[in-house]
């Protein structure tokens, strides 16, 4: 496996929260997070590999391969521990750190995500959009089937503003990087022997408007989960941090600093 370096911004003092990025974006997503959190935490916000600044490297897709690029960067800054939120693809890779290096969560926060493993239409479509960014050479293909159920119609209606940062996002991601992320998801396995697993707290989050990941999906991780709380989030769609960044902002506060007292 080739050891890739992740870019990261890294942001503020206290205890350690690592955010991981959603699919096809970049760390750029969690800009009202360094900015409102930062004043009270250690905001580190890697970019996954082959996004933003992180090269792709030579690996075979896998989000396993994800997550360990997640845990050297914690050797390399000097992270013993953090809390570890992911939302989307950053899910994933955050239940495959859990899994893979349980020893570097203090908590764990989970935002439109899922543990449940691709079904069979699901993996198929994500082969054949790779398929198109790496024949096409540009994200047309995330433009056209991606982006539109990014954000909540709310968002649509009432703050186009913020669709349009996300579709500058989309349109900015690499598509060889895009094509082996969708690989990676395709191929990934089922975590609910993971969550069961945990040492930890969590903290489950949804959109109330988001048709990518379910309030059942949720639901299905929160009760698999020894400790954790679910909270849906109103007026928003799949991307709940850039969608609802204040709800999304206090609800990560308020765990992260329960977490902190208690691990003092």
């Amino acid at each position: 496996m080739t050891a890739v370096q992740l870019y990261a911004r890294d942001v503020g003092t206290g205890t350690p929260l690592v955010l991981l990025h959603a699919f096809p974006l970049s760390s750029a997503m969690w800009l009202a997070q360094r900015e409102g959190l930062a004043n009270r935490f250690r905001v580190v916000t890697p970019d996954l590999r082959g996004f933003g600044g992180s090269v792709l490297g030579a690996d075979e897709p896998s989000v396993d391969a994800m997550a360990d690029d997640v845990a050297r960067m914690f050797r390399n800054l000097g992270l013993p521990r953090a809390v570890v939120g992911g939302i989307s693809l950053g899910g994933y890779v955050a239940m495959a750190l859990c899994r893979r290096h349980a020893e570097l969560a203090l908590g764990l926060v989970l935002c439109a995500t899922r543990a449940a493993a691709d079904t069979a239409d699901a993996s198929a479509t994500r082969l054949r959009q790779a398929e198109r960014l790496e024949r096409d050479g540009d994200v047309s293909v995330l433009v056209d089937e991606v982006l539109p159920n990014l954000v909540g119609p709310t968002t649509m209606r009432q703050r186009a503003l913020v669709y349009g940062r996300v579709r500058g996002l989309v349109q900015a991601t690499p598509p060889g990087a895009a094509a082996w992320a969708q690989r990676a998801m395709a191929g990934r396995a089922e975590a609910f022997a993971t969550l069961r697993a945990l040492k930890v707290p969590a903290l489950v989050m949804v959109g109330a408007e988001d048709v990518l990941s379910s309030e059942d999906d949720a639901r299905a991780m929160a009760e698999a989960l020894p400790n954790a709380e679910l909270m849906i989030v109103p007026r928003a769609g799949h991307l709940v941090p850039v969608e609802q960044p204040d709800l999304f902002n206090q609800a990560v506060a308020e765990f992260a600093a329960a977490l902190s007292r208690t691990s003092d």
